[in-house]
């Protein structure tokens, strides 16, 4: 199979780069560079791992959950289905909104809300799950969901049912993605986390392939 396309869906990550309110935002320190005549340049990053596009470990949800290095590594690449799913700010996703990837055979689904359009702004009513929805997807088989918005739960939830969920069948997800100028239907999905030992979750650069 040969591929013409590579659609990039992950944001930028700056220091502009909203994060959840109160957790780390992104600063980068330069420790040498170039154009103060250094040989090269070097520099470190500080940040949340909840930052931009990315995916959460089980441990993010659970005491006993695994950790970022160690989940399998297979639901995030392979084919996948966006699908657009613009509901009224706040709302849920629910079952009717994934039944017909789901008939289809769909294993990893994305789900273009546009209900948190600008990464450099954090509003707190975007879109996310309902439980149903993902054990609906989670009894279908369905390795991995992702979402335009900061998390699959809303943003004043204490429970989490939709993380819980998650947990329960075993689904990874990605969140944050930049979905805007991707049309509906289906593509490959490459989407790795990094190696980052004892962590939550990791940064991806997710891509889309057709």
């Amino acid at each position: 199979m040969s591929y013409t396309q590579i659609i990039d869906i992950s944001p930028p990550i700056t220091n502009q780069t909203a994060v959840w309110p109160g957790d780390v935002g992104f600063s980068r320190d330069v420790q040498l560079d170039m154009a103060t005549g250094a040989n090269l340049t070097l520099s470190s990053l500080k940040t949340t791992v909840h930052i931009g596009a990315h995916t959460d470990a089980p441990s993010h949800y659970s005491a006993s959950g695994a950790s970022i290095e160690q989940v399998d590594l297979d639901p995030y690449i392979g084919p996948c289905t966006v699908v657009s799913c613009q509901i009224v700010p706040g709302a849920l996703i629910q079952t009717a909104h994934c039944i017909q990837a789901i008939k289809r055979g769909a294993t990893r689904i994305l789900f273009r809300t546009l209900s948190a359009p600008d990464y450099k702004f954090f509003n707190t009513d975007f879109v996310a799950f309902s439980p149903e929805a993902v054990a609906a997807m989670g009894e279908a088989k369905v390795k991995l969901i992702g979402i335009d918005t900061p998390s699959v739960d809303p943003f004043d939830s204490k429970t989490l049912p939709a993380h819980n969920m998650l947990l329960r069948y075993g689904i990874r997800n990605i969140e944050g993605l930049h979905l805007i100028d991707v049309a509906d239907g289906d593509y490959e999905l490459v989407a790795l986390p990094l190696k980052l030992v004892g962590f939550d979750a990791s940064p991806v650069r997710a891509i889309l392939r057709r």
